[in-house]
């Protein structure tokens, strides 16, 4: 069966990376996960909150009271980390897919590589198919 997954890349120029936070803001927006409406940071507070647990599963009810914001804000956004296939739910819990932000991103390259692939086979199908017609 195969996944729907959405992968976004933005360029963005790497200014003033110096604490921890706009390191974690640059990646998340380069993946394209906040955006301008949100505007209480809730997606990026929820991201910051799975990466303090690496090795475990967190339910949405404990992440919306770690965090101070209701259950289906919460949900909402880790539905769109899973939909990016950076978040993975086991059992109505959730954790990032791999323990580390590094694997985690050899897995997105994995992803979006496999993603192109696919596109390409299907172009040159296309174009084969336009030849003989």
């Amino acid at each position: 069966m195969s996944v729907e997954r959405r992968i976004t890349f933005i360029q963005l120029r790497k200014t003033s990376l110096e604490d921890l936070n706009s390191k974690i803001q640059w990646l998340g927006n380069s993946l394209g996960l906040f955006n301008e409406r949100d505007k209480d940071k809730s997606c990026y507070r929820v991201f910051v909150e799975l990466l303090k647990f690496p090795e475990r599963a967190v339910s949405s009810d404990e992440l919306a009271y770690r965090l101070g914001l209701s259950r289906s804000a919460v949900v909402h956004h880790l539905n769109n980390l899973i939909k990016t296939g950076l978040v993975v739910s086991e059992k109505k819990r959730y954790r990032l897919r791999e323990s580390n932000l590094s694997a985690l991103i050899e897995e997105i390259q994995l992803d979006a590589e496999r993603i192109i692939s696919d596109i390409k086979r299907i172009a040159r199908e296309i174009d084969e198919d336009m030849i003989r017609k």
